[in-house]
């Protein structure tokens, strides 16, 4: 190729250098911006992110109810309401029940009739019984009657060998006569004995069937089940129809019977740790507060401790009673036990409880107050309207209640259905 037309062909091309020189600004600068931009939100974002792909160490704490009575507590401890008196009513014999007289829940005194046992084969066993004694008596009174004519018999026959005896001593009868004579009086008066015998052996057959009417009479008597003592009921009487029996020693099943407590002697047992009962003292004051009425406080005082020891569980058992009115109480119900140092003044009792929230708990997030609850391995972010400070917190006016376990000093970063986990 000559030289002209190279240069000709060199003519022809596209000069691309000033091009490119005048975009590399622009990339550059748009490279920048973009690398700038991710930075600043890998920056933002990072807790959140953080926060939804990972679990967050937290402290649990609990919202409270508090009562003045609080600094007075040396421990506390759960229980159950019992009646400190109840009587567990079976029948001596088992037997279907005919005939129910009280209901679950009624008032009933002492001696009154609860429940009736079928007693038709008893009655049978007393008529037939009474029968035998019928007998038995008709024989004693034949018996007496045969001894009464022996009697006589035995009087005629001795007057007639006496007169007999004197004729023959006197040589006017032949002493034959006299000698028969007197040999039936000896016989007469051995079937006065044996009468007479059988007399005693009816009567006495008589008095025994007398008293297997008595003993029939008596396993009849237990066929009617009746309160020891004045108290209600408190469970649900067999029905009519129902098969009872007795209750087996040591056996704590129920077998029908009826259960019969007096209300107004009713105390809350607790179970104390072995290590914890220096702080029991008999006579000592207590606080009750029953689950059915968190917001009723009841005095109540330490009756007794039991002398006996779970060695499985290592506790002891106290028994604390009501110093007052137990109106709605009811056995089995779940109770909290506050021992105290000193007993509560009445104007103190009357003050009602506080739920407080510790001031560790309370957060604030776009200017609002708010605690984070607990739930199932996340936390729910819940606002919160607080009173006056109390103690160690404040007082919740509006928000979650007693017994809800809230995040002890929640990071800055804890967010509403955020998971996380319970630190050691």
């Amino acid at each position: 190729m000559s030289d002209e037309l190279t240069a000709h062909l060199m003519s022809l091309r596209i000069d691309r250098s000033a091009k490119s020189r005048s975009r590399g600004w622009p990339r550059l600068f748009l490279g920048l911006s973009v690398a700038g931009a991710l930075a600043f939100a890998a920056v933002v974002a990072k807790p959140h992110v953080e926060a939804a792909l990972f679990q967050t160490a937290v402290k649990a704490t609990e919202i409270a109810t508090v009562s003045p009575a609080q600094a007075s507590i040396e421990l506390t401890a759960a229980g159950y309401v019992q009646a400190d008196r109840v009587s567990r009513i079976a029948p001596k014999v088992p037997g279907r029940v005919s005939s129910v007289h009280v209901r679950q829940g009624d008032r009933v005194e002492a001696g009154q009739l609860l429940v009736e046992l079928d007693a038709a084969d008893d009655q049978a066993s007393i008529a037939a019984a009474r029968s035998r004694v019928a007998a038995a008596l008709a024989e004693a009174r034949s018996a007496d009657a045969r001894a009464a004519v022996a009697r006589s018999e035995l009087e005629e026959a001795k007057q007639r060998a006496s007169r007999e005896r004197r004729l023959a001593d006197r040589g006017v009868t032949a002493a034959a006569a006299a000698e028969d004579l007197e040999a039936r009086v000896a016989s007469l008066a051995r079937s006065v004995e044996a009468a007479q015998a059988q007399a005693r052996a009816a009567e006495a057959s008589a008095r025994a069937l007398g008293a297997e009417v008595s003993v029939l009479m008596t396993g009849l008597a237990n066929l009617k089940l009746v309160a020891p003592r004045a108290g209600t009921v408190i469970n649900k009487p067999p029905e009519v129809g129902e098969y009872i029996g007795p209750q087996p020693p040591g056996v704590t099943m129920d077998m029908g019977g009826i259960r019969v407590a007096d209300l107004s002697a009713l105390v809350v047992e607790a179970d104390i740790p072995e290590a914890r009962l220096s702080a029991v003292r008999e006579g000592r004051p207590a606080e009750i507060v029953l689950d059915a009425y968190p917001n009723r406080r009841l005095p109540g005082q330490v009756r007794q401790i039991t002398p006996e020891v779970d060695r499985a569980k290592a506790t002891v058992l106290v028994r604390v009673a009501f110093s007052d009115d137990t109106r709605g109480v009811l056995p089995d119900m779940s109770a909290r036990v506050s021992f105290l140092a000193q007993t509560i003044a009445a104007a103190d009792l009357a003050v009602p409880p506080k739920t407080v929230v510790p001031r560790s708990a309370v957060a604030e997030r776009s200017g609002t107050k708010v605690v984070f609850v607990l739930r199932e391995g996340r936390v729910r972010m819940v606002p919160v309207t607080l009173g006056p400070s109390f103690g160690s917190g404040f007082e919740v006016l509006r928000g979650p209640g007693s017994g809800t376990r809230v995040v002890a000093d929640p990071p800055a970063t804890l967010a509403d259905g955020q998971a996380v986990k319970l630190e050691g």
